[in-house]
Order: structure tokens, then sequence, then C-alpha cells
């Protein structure tokens, strides 16, 4: 039900665009920041920490002043760093993709200098580092992390607009699958482990709108 409501809610924005053009107003900016991952991978195959990175890319607002609604999408290159560590190893795992999201939003103002936003929607990510993170083989089989060519998540965040040119935001960014997958194969090629991971992200950001 929470699902079909957004969906409701975005194709509603999209309308509501598409029919007044002359009301919206369109800007473009940059985008950048951090974000803190917390990687969810069962402490019997390794023990994660170090969970930081950055993001940083071109972005669009549009919006309807007369309702508050709008729309934002980015385009963002991304770079999750984590290390996972084994009873005798540790690797270091770097996850970076193009990501982009793309939110509806709804502001209310305090003042002509300051607003108030709210903002949620999906997020559409493709890797372009290495896929296969690390490897091992030997006589008894191979194990081994890779991470998924492409990964589907959730946002939801607030943030401050100051002076209709500066936002400064808070969003939290939901894994919706898979990130990352750990398998252990025997000799005969057999494969008698496998365990997923996602990456769920808190993201602090600030934006220059032109």
């Amino acid at each position: 039900m929470l699902m079909k409501k957004f969906f409701t809610a975005l194709m509603f924005a999209v309308a509501m665009l598409t029919a007044a053009p002359s009301q919206a107003q369109v800007k473009f900016g940059l985008k950048g920041g951090l974000n803190v991952t917390d990687m969810s991978l069962s402490s019997e195959v390794f023990n994660e920490s170090n969970k930081t990175g950055f993001f940083v890319g071109p972005t669009v607002k549009f919006t309807l002043p007369i309702v508050g609604l709008g729309i934002d999408a980015s385009a963002l290159y991304d770079q999750r760093d984590a290390k996972l560590k084994g009873d005798d190893n540790s690797e270091n795992v770097s996850l970076r993709s193009i990501n982009i999201p793309i939110n509806v939003r709804y502001t209310f103002g305090m003042s002509s200098l300051a607003a108030i936003y709210l903002a949620a929607g999906p997020q559409f990510g493709y890797n372009i580092g290495d896929k296969n993170v690390f490897s091992y083989v030997d006589d008894e089989g191979a194990e081994g992390f890779s991470l998924k060519k492409s990964n589907f998540s959730v946002n939801v965040g607030a943030g401050i607009t100051l002076m209709s040119k500066f936002e400064i935001g808070a969003t939290y960014n939901i894994a919706c699958g898979k990130t990352g997958e750990f398998n252990v194969i025997d000799a005969a090629g057999k494969q008698i482990f496998s365990k997923g991971t996602r990456m769920n992200s808190w993201q602090v950001s600030a934006a220059y709108y032109f």
C-alpha cells in the first residue's frame, strides 16, 4: 500500500509538471556529499568496518511554487568503501557507481530566505568499478566476493534551502536488493555456500543551483 501511494504521488507530480510547463521553474546545479554505509553481511563470513564514501555530480530541480511540489534528479559519481575482516585475512571493498536518484519533493517556506523540503524517490545505480572484488582458489575449491552490475534503492530525506540557491540535506538510502554476494564453490565446481549483502547509506549533501 505504501509503495502504491508513492508511485501515485510520483505520477501525479510528473503530470502536473507536464500540464503546466509555464509555471514550472527549472534550476540546474551541482551536488556533492558524504555517505556512511551500513553493509549487511553475516559475521560467519566477514565482519565489516570503515564504511565511508562520497558522491558528486550535476543535478536538476523542477518546482511548482503554487503547490510546493516538485521533482529533482541527479547523475552522481558515488564511491563507497568498506573493509571486510575475516579470521585470517581482510579485504577492501570499493563500490564505484553512477547513481541516478529521482525524488518527489514537497517544499514549505519559513521566509523568503529559507525553506524546508521533504523528498523521497527511487534511485538507479550502475556499477562502473570492479565487479569481482576478490577470489581465492585452492585444491579444495574457491571462494570470492563480487558486486552486482546494477542496483535499485529508495531515498527518504529532508533538508533546507537557503536563498533559493543553496541546499543542505540528509538522506537515508535503502537498498532494495543484493548489492554483492559471497560464494563458496567446492573442488567439483558445486556451489556449497552463498550469502548476499546490501549496502544502505546515510548521506549528507550540499547543492548549489545556478
